[in-house]
């Protein structure tokens, strides 16, 4: 067996002796170069802003009404909807000592999360649609 190594030995160190190294043509690293830059340019993607003007605009003019409305009514606003929300949520947990932002995280969150579903869901669906 050993002699047959040294017989596949000596036959390879002489294919490599009797073959020449290939050498790539003078342009070579230009044209790679240009390809590579080629594909860059074609990955490049126009800036978009992830909140739309139209958005920012909508948030401001809300903080623009919420300030007016709390002037206006002078801390004293009070919704049916937001009274019997609270009560429902503080009658849950009326044994236990929560503080007022616990509360109030509790109360907003699940509402936070119901509108930002709807608003994902449309953003993914036209992001796979291109």
């Amino acid at each position: 067996m050993k002699e047959s190594d040294k017989n596949i030995e000596n036959l390879i160190d002489k294919m490599m002796a009797e073959s020449n190294l290939e050498s790539p043509s003078i342009d070579f690293t230009s044209r790679i170069m240009a390809q590579i830059l080629a594909a860059e340019k074609s990955k490049i993607k126009a800036y978009k802003p992830l909140i739309s003007k139209q958005t920012w605009s909508l948030i401001i003019g809300g903080l623009i009404v919420l300030f007016i409305c709390s002037f206006m009514t002078g801390g004293e606003y009070d919704m049916r909807i937001n009274r019997f929300y609270t009560e429902k949520v503080s009658d849950l947990f009326s044994g236990k000592d929560i503080s007022k932002n616990i509360l109030y995280a509790i109360l907003i969150v699940p509402l936070m999360v119901l509108i930002q579903i709807p608003l994902l869901k449309k953003y993914y669906n036209n992001r796979y649609q291109l």
